[in-house]
């Protein structure tokens, strides 16, 4: 009974995790999304990572992570705040969930990004699910680091 909790519980945060971040409307309080929404010169310009390849690889690496069931890589490129709203156990378990419903070999393509300083929102599709490409999903650098912080 209880691992059949957790697996909804898991199932339950994968499906909200990846909801929340595939819509271009965002009703988030998150300082991503404040800052991002305002149309400044300096953001329209970095419509691609070109300029910081950290990024690009940050989300390249999340998302073959993710969909590998590489639970460790997948929570260290978390956010401290997301990581302040899941334990490693419950992610564990989401990244599980994804890995044995979809498999792995799901590469991050055609990545886009609007970096402001050490935010950026980030587009990209996602190989063979096309239902969890993104648009406009936020990242936080964090130590010099990219982190996914979309939670």
């Amino acid at each position: 009974m209880r691992t059949r909790a957790t697996t909804l519980t898991a199932t339950a945060l994968l499906v909200t995790a990846l909801t929340a971040c595939s819509s271009s409307e965002d009703n988030g309080d998150d300082a991503a999304a404040d800052s991002s929404s305002a149309s400044s010169p300096a953001a329209e310009e970095s419509s691609a990572p070109g300029d910081d390849g950290a990024l690009q690889q940050a989300v390249e690496d999340y998302t073959t992570a993710y969909f590998d069931g590489d639970d460790d890589t997948a929570y260290e490129a978390l956010s401290e705040r997301c990581q302040g709203k899941i334990t490693p156990e419950a992610y564990t378990a989401v990244i599980e969930q994804a890995a044995a419903d979809h498999g792995d070999g799901h590469p991050a393509t055609d990545v886009q990004a609007e970096v402001s300083g050490d935010l950026a929102r980030v587009s990209y599709k996602v190989e063979g699910l096309p239902k969890f490409d993104q648009e406009s999903q936020p990242w936080a650098r964090e130590g010099g680091d990219w982190k996914y912080d979309a939670c």
